[in-house]
C-alpha cells in the first residue's frame, strides 16, 4: 500500500476567518483529521463526512495523547494509506512542536507538507490593539516560550538579554510562570513600570485583555483570574492597547447565541453574529432535504401556463423549483404572463437573482398578510400555485381557498429533524454560556425541543433572569414557542433576519 501524505497544518489562533485557503482545501480532502486543543473545532465542519476525526489535545498538562504517541499515530495512519490533516493551533513551527513531528515523519519515510498558520503571538496582540512592532516604540520582536521543556538540563533563556533588549517580548504559554517572568526581567534591569499586556483566548469571541506594569501584572492577572491560553506582551507597544483596541469593542462580544436554522440557511446569520463578536453555537434543528419523487413538480412545471399566480414562501422553495426547472431544460421565461408573489425580502432576492421581479411582497412577512395583499389584487377565481415544504402551515392555502382562489399546494422539498445531539447546548446552558437562543420558524422551535429539555430550560431561566433569552423572528414562531410553555423575550417588528439581529443588539 502506498504511504499517504501528512499535512502539518497551522489552524491559526482561533478566529475561523484566519484559517488559510490551503488549510481549508486540505481539511476538505484528507481521509483523517487529527486536531489539537487550540485548533478551533469549527474547522471540523470542512472535513469530509466520511473522514475520521481524532482529538489529541493537550490542556494544562492533561494529555489526551502524549507527543510520542501522536507521532506514532500520524506515521501509522499515513503508512496505512490515509492522508492526514494534522491540525495544530497557530503555526506548526512556532511553539507547535511541528518540527518534532516533521522529523519523525522523515525518519519513518512518510511524505509531508507544512502549511503555515497565523501565530497567536502576532494575532492576539493585534486583536487587542497592540502592534508587536511600531516605529515609535520598537523595530524588533522576540517570541519566547513561557514554558520550557522540563526535561532540559539548562534553560534556553538568557534573561539578562531579554531584560536589556528594546524588542517587544511575546511569551507563549507563560501565564503560570508570570510571577517568575516578571521577577527575572526586573532583576535583569527592565524598568518595573514597563507596560505589559495579557491577551486570553486571542481572536475568539471569549477574548479578554488588560494592560498593567511589569511590577504589578502578576498580581493583576491573579485578581482577574487570567488562565491559559494567554499571550504575554512586554514593551512600550502595549501602551497602544486602549487607543487601537477594536475587537473587544464589538457589541455582542462573548455573548453565546444559539442559531437553530438549517445549516444550509444559517451561514449569513452566523457570519453576522460572529462579526458582532458573538460566540455562535450552530445547532441546526432542521435539515432541508429533496423529495423522494419530483413527478408532481415536473407535471406542475409543464402546466405552469395555466396558473395566474405563483406564491413563493421561502428561499428553499425558489431554489428547489429552479433546480428542477433547469433539469428539464427550462428557465425563467416559462413565467411569462404569470404574476409572482414572494412572502419576504429574502425570497424576493432569490427570485431577482433568477431574473424574476416579484409583483407582490407583503409589508408583514407572514401568510395572513400575503392573503390580504392578494385579495386586494383580485385573487378571487384565480389559479394559484404555492411551491413550498412538504409539511408547512396551512393558513395561506386555506385562506386563499376560502377567499375564492383555486389553490394548488406543490411540495418541492421537505424539512426533517436534524440528527443533532442536544448535549452541547445543555452543557453550555449549565455553564452559563448561553445568552440567546434564536428561532426563525415554527419548525426550528418544535425540533429544538425534540433535542433539548423544555422543562430544564424553563427552570434555568427562572433561576437566571436575563440569561438564555429566547428570540423569535415573528408572531407565528412565538406562538409555537408558547405551545412549549415558554414566551419569547425578544421579537422584532419586522419579521426578518436583519431585524432579529437588530433586536439582539438593542437588548444589549
Amino acid at each position: 500500500m502506498t504511504t499517504a501524505t501528512v499535512y502539518l497544518i497551522g489552524a491559526g489562533p482561533g478566529d475561523p476567518g484566519l484559517l488559510t485557503v490551503r488549510a481549508k482545501e486540505l481539511i476538505e480532502t484528507c481521509d483523517v483529521v487529527v486536531y489539537d486543543y487550540l485548533a478551533n473545532k469549527e474547522f471540523l465542519k470542512y472535513a469530509r463526512k466520511d473522514a475520521e476525526i481524532i482529538y489529541v489535545g493537550k490542556k494544562g498538562g492533561d494529555h489526551t495523547l502524549p507527543q510520542d504517541k501522536i507521532n506514532e499515530l500520524i506515521v501509522e495512519l499515513a503508512k496505512s494509506g490515509k492522508s492526514v490533516a494534522r491540525l495544530k493551533g497557530g503555526d506548526p513551527y512556532v511553539f507547535g512542536r511541528g518540527g518534532e513531528e516533521a522529523e519523525e515523519l522523515v525518519e519513518a519515510g512518510v511524505p509531508f507538507e507544512v502549511v503555515p498558520g497565523v501565530t497567536a503571538g502576532v494575532a492576539a496582540p493585534a486583536y487587542a490593539g497592540i502592534p508587536v512592532t511600531h516605529r515609535d516604540h520598537t523595530t524588533s520582536v522576540c517570541f519566547i516560550t513561557g514554558h520550557e521543556d522540563p526535561t532540559k538540563e539548562e534553560s534556553g533563556h538568557n534573561w539578562d538579554v531579554y531584560a536589556k533588549s528594546t524588542s517587544t517580548l511575546v511569551f507563549y504559554m507563560g501565564v503560570k510562570n508570570l510571577p517568575m517572568i516578571s521577577e527575572r526581567l526586573i532583576e535583569g534591569g527592565r524598568d518595573p513600570q514597563t507596560p505589559v499586556a495579557l491577551v486570553r483566548w486571542g481572536t475568539r469571541a471569549e477574548q479578554q485583555s488588560f494592560v498593567s506594569t511589569l511590577a504589578e501584572v502578576a498580581a493583576e492577572a491573579e485578581r482577574r483570574k487570567f488562565a491559559a491560553p494567554s499571550i504575554i506582551v512586554v514593551g512600550g507597544v502595549c501602551g497602544l492597547h486602549d487607543k487601537l483596541a477594536w475587537f473587544e469593542k464589538r457589541p455582542l462580544l462573548g455573548k453565546g447565541v444559539v442559531v437553530t436554522r438549517a445549516r444550509e440557511q444559517a451561514s449569513g446569520l452566523v457570519r453576522t453574529l460572529s462579526d458582532l463578536g458573538a460566540h455562535v453555537y450552530e445547532f441546526p434543528t432542521i435539515t432541508i432535504e429533496p423529495l423522494d419523487s419530483y413527478e408532481e413538480l415536473e407535471t406542475a412545471i409543464l402546466r405552469l401556463p395555466m396558473q395566474d399566480w405563483v406564491v413563493f414562501t421561502s428561499v428553499n422553495g425558489v431554489k428547489f423549483f429552479w433546480d428542477k426547472l433547469g433539469e428539464i431544460g427550462l428557465d425563467s421565461r416559462i413565467f411569462g404572463g404569470i404574476q409572482i408573489a414572494a412572502i419576504g425580502p429574502a425570497t424576493a432576492d432569490a427570485l431577482r437573482e433568477r431574473g424574476i421581479k416579484p409583483d407582490f411582497i407583503p409589508e408583514k412577512y407572514v401568510a395572513e398578510h400575503v392573503v390580504a395583499g392578494l385579495l386586494e389584487r383580485g385573487i378571487v377565481g384565480k389559479n394559484v400555485l404555492i411551491p413550498r415544504a412538504k409539511v408547512a402551515r396551512e393558513v395561506l392555502p386555506e385562506q386563499l381557498a376560502e377567499a375564492g382562489a383555486h389553490v394548488q399546494v406543490l411540495p418541492v422539498y421537505e424539512t426533517k429533524l436534524a440528527q443533532e445531539d442536544g448535549a452541547e447546548i445543555m452543557d453550555a446552558l449549565t455553564k452559563d454560556k448561553l445568552d440567546y437562543v434564536t428561532f426563525t420558524s415554527s419548525s426550528t422551535v418544535d425540533n429544538f425541543f425534540e433535542l433539548v429539555d423544555a422543562d430544564a430550560l424553563k427552570d434555568y431561566k427562572a433561576a437566571n433572569p436575563g440569561k438564555a433569552r429566547l428570540a423569535c423572528i415573528g408572531p407565528v414562531t412565538a406562538k409555537t414557542l408558547e405551545k412549549h410553555g415558554l414566551r419569547p423575550d425578544l421579537q422584532p417588528e419586522d419579521y426578518t433576519i436583519p431585524a432579529l439581529v437588530e433586536a439582539l443588539l438593542k437588548a444589549e
